[in-house]
C-alpha cells in the first residue's frame, strides 16, 4: 500500500455542492476542541476528552498533516475527514497481514449531523484519494452499534470484510475500492 501521505499535499481546496475540504488552519482550533470534548461525538470513539486537557495539548494549527481535511460549511468548520495509514499489523482489521491500508476516519459536530454533510465530504475525499493514488483501496472501521456510521459506510460503497471485538465493542471492518464504484 502507498501511504496516503505520499500524495501531493496539501491539495487545492476541494469544493462540493455545499462544502469545502481544505487543509487545517489556526482558526479551526476552537472547533476541533469542541469536537473532541463533545460527549455526543465521543460516544463511539472512546468518550469525550476533558476540555482543559485539550486546551493545553491541541496545537495552534491542529491536524496539519497529509490526509487531514477540515470540512467547512459557509466558512466555518463543521468536522474533519482523515485518510490515515493503518499500519499496526497487530490490530485486527486488515486486507493484508502487514497492514498499511489507507483508513477513512471522520468526525462532525452534532449540529451538522443528519444533513448529508458527512456523505458529501467523504465522497469528495474518496474521489481525491482515487485520483491521487489510483487503484488503492480504503478501509473503514466503526462500531456496529454506531448506526449512523454503518449507514454512511454502506452509502459510500464500503463492503464488509469482517467483524471483530476491539475496545470492548464489536467493530465492523469494510473496504472501498475505486474500481468497484459506479462511474
Amino acid at each position: 500500500m502507498t501511504d496516503p501521505g505520499t500524495a501531493a499535499w496539501p491539495p487545492a481546496p476541494i469544493k462540493t455542492e455545499r462544502l469545502v475540504l481544505r487543509e487545517s488552519q489556526a482558526r479551526d482550533r476552537a472547533a476541533l476542541i469542541d469536537l473532541s470534548a463533545s460527549p455526543e461525538v465521543g460516544t463511539y470513539v472512546g468518550g469525550a476528552r476533558p476540555r482543559d486537557e485539550l486546551e493545553r495539548v491541541v496545537p495552534e494549527v491542529p491536524g496539519r498533516r497529509p490526509g487531514f481535511f477540515v470540512v467547512e460549511l459557509d466558512g466555518t468548520m463543521i468536522g474533519f475527514i482523515q485518510l490515515l495509514d493503518r499500519r499496526a499489523p497487530e490490530r485486527p482489521g486488515h486486507l493484508s497481514p502487514e497492514g498499511g491500508e489507507a483508513e477513512l476516519g471522520y468526525m462532525f459536530l452534532p449540529h451538522a449531523w443528519g444533513r448529508g454533510y458527512a456523505a458529501e465530504a467523504c465522497t469528495a475525499a474518496l474521489d481525491w484519494f482515487a485520483d491521487a493514488l489510483p487503484g488503492e483501496p480504503v478501509v473503514l472501521t466503526t462500531q456496529t452499534a454506531n448506526a449512523r456510521s454503518m449507514r454512511l459506510a454502506a452509502k459510500l460503497g464500503f463492503t464488509e470484510v469482517e467483524r471483530f471485538e476491539e475496545y470492548g465493542a464489536e467493530q465492523w471492518f469494510g473496504v472501498w475500492s475505486p474500481a468497484a464504484q459506479p462511474s
